[in-house]
Order: C-alpha cells, then sequence, then structure tokens
C-alpha cells in the first residue's frame, strides 16, 4: 500500500456538509494524507468487526488455557481451526496467499507468519507469538498475544514485556485527527529507551472488510506524518519489537517465515482498535 500523499477525500453529492467533512478537508488542504471515505466504518460495519473480534479473543483465551511445554505448533493450529469453525467463522490466515494454516506461530527469533508444524515442539524457556485472524459473517478482526514457556529468561521476559509495553503506549499515542506517525514514535522511543530495536519491514494495517486495507501503520517514524486518523476507521497496531537488529529475512524454504537477521528474540502483541472521537476503543484482545 502507498504512504505517498493524496487528496481523496470526497464531498457526497446531495449530502449535507458536515463537521467531519470540514475537518478533514481542513487537513486535506494542507496536504496531508487523508483517508477515503470508504476507510470509514458504518456504525453496522463496526458490530459485524466487534462480533468477529469475540470470536477472535476467544480463540486466543482457549490457547492461553491450553498451551505447554511439549505442544507441537500444529496443535494450536487445531484448536484455532476447531474453535474457529465451531463459532461460524472462518480462519483468515488459512489459505491467503498460499499460506497453508489456520494461525501464525512465531516462537523466539521468528518474527512473524511462523507456519504450524507437527515438528515443532514448544520448550521450557520457549516464548511464542500467536497470532489469530477471524472472518464472520464477511468481517475481519486480528490479535496477537506473546505466550511464555516454562523458565524463561529475564531477558526474555523484558522484550515480552516492554514489546507488549509498546502496544499500549502506541495506543495512547493514537488519537482522533492526530496521525499514524504519533503511534510509531511513541512505539519507537519506548522500544529504543529499553535497548530494543522495532522491526521496519513489516506493519499494522486497516482492517475489517478485508483482512489487510489502508493505513500502513508503521511502528517507528515521526509525529505529525502517516494519514490522518479519523473517528470510524479500524486497524491493528502490531509492534514486533527485537532483542537485537531490527533486520529480517524471510525463509527461504517456506516464503513466510520472518525471522531476526542476527537470530536473537522478537516479541509482538497486537489489538484490532476503533478510532472513536474520544480515542481507540479496542475490538479484539
Amino acid at each position: 500500500m502507498s504512504r505517498r500523499r493524496v487528496n481523496n477525500w470526497r464531498l457526497i453529492k446531495g449530502q449535507p456538509f458536515t463537521e467531519l467533512d470540514k475537518k478533514v478537508l481542513y487537513y486535506q488542504n494542507k496536504g496531508h494524507l487523508v483517508p477515503t471515505r470508504e476507510l470509514i466504518k458504518t456504525p453496522e460495519q463496526v458490530e459485524g468487526i466487534r462480533r468477529s473480534g469475540v470470536v477472535n479473543t476467544g480463540v486466543l483465551d482457549l490457547i492461553e488455557r491450553e498451551i505447554h511445554e511439549g505442544m507441537s505448533t500444529a496443535a494450536i493450529d487445531k484448536l484455532v481451526f476447531d474453535y474457529t469453525t465451531a463459532h461460524g467463522a472462518i480462519p483468515a490466515p488459512l489459505n491467503y496467499e498460499g499460506f497453508p494454516k489456520s494461525v501464525c506461530t512465531s516462537i523466539n527469533e521468528v518474527v512473524c507468519h511462523g507456519i504450524p508444524s507437527e515438528r515443532e515442539i514448544l520448550r521450557d524457556g520457549d516464548i511464542i507469538n500467536v497470532d489469530v485472524s477471524t472472518i464472520l459473517d464477511g468481517y475481519y478482526s486480528d490479535a496477537s498475544r506473546m505466550f511464555m514457556i516454562g523458565d524463561v529468561s529475564p531477558e526474555k521476559k523484558k522484550l515480552v514485556e516492554v514489546a507488549k509495553e509498546c502496544l499500549e503506549i502506541g495506543m495512547r499515542a493514537a488519537r482522533p485527527f492526530g496521525f499514524v506517525g504519533d503511534i510509531g514514535n511513541a512505539i519507537q522511543r519506548h522500544a529504543e529507551k529499553n535497548h530494543f530495536s522495532v522491526v521496519r519491514d513489516l506493519c499494522g494495517h486497516g482492517v475489517g472488510l478485508e483482512f489487510h486495507e489502508e493505513p500502513e501503520v508503521c511502528h517507528f517514524g515521526k509525529k505529525g506524518t502517516g494519514m490522518l486518523l479519523v473517528p470510524g476507521m479500524v486497524f491493528t497496531i502490531e509492534p514486533m519489537i527485537n532483542m537485537g537488529t531490527w533486520q529480517v529475512f524471510i525463509d527461504s524454504d517456506d516464503g513466510w517465515t520472518v525471522v531476526t537477521d542476527d537470530g536473537k528474540p522478537s516479541a509482538q502483541w497486537e489489538h484490532t482498535f476503533l478510532m472513536t472521537e474520544n480515542g481507540l476503543e479496542i475490538l479484539t484482545y
């Protein structure tokens, strides 16, 4: 998705000029990147996304109860598929652009998009990100959590904790008629203050009517840059925080698994959010 500046807010013929139109056009005329009207979800669409989020949160709650040392990531995948389909929904990752499983399971130095496998067994001291995305009645939701298996080293525990703090700090930085860059700037400053780095090749994204929509939500950058945040937008914040370098590569064997360039651990937390007139509402936990 492009991050170039474009003017794309249009008045609707036959409808009154609203306070929202006035505010968005003000920023557009200043040269800022603003959302299209299609990115502003209707109340009915928000309710559909919220219902999808309930199932998505239920999946992660189940994983939190069941995950344990000695478990295969394939067993996690089965739990996700069975729970999701039993609730009338579809796991969004399954067959998405060829992804073969229902969930992403990313252990230690795997940043994201890890593919579940019978051969991949959770060991004492592992940290794992479980990334769940759900389609219910055509509406998408997306969230991930970190889990610590057994006796995890203090360094890994701190990484997991700081990654969660980055999500919370990014959430607090997001304000109506602020900018996506405000989120990334706050996250980057907190991560680097703790001597960690922020992955730059992957980002959060709009979500709801499709799996990935605008805007791109980078987890680094400058305040006052990026797309204008307007009430009615739905998007994820999902900072990927590395213990070492921010640089990553994609495993050439499967074309999906993203791994830290230096082999050091990575951690990530994610929620789906609705921007309201008063700030963010969490739609998935």
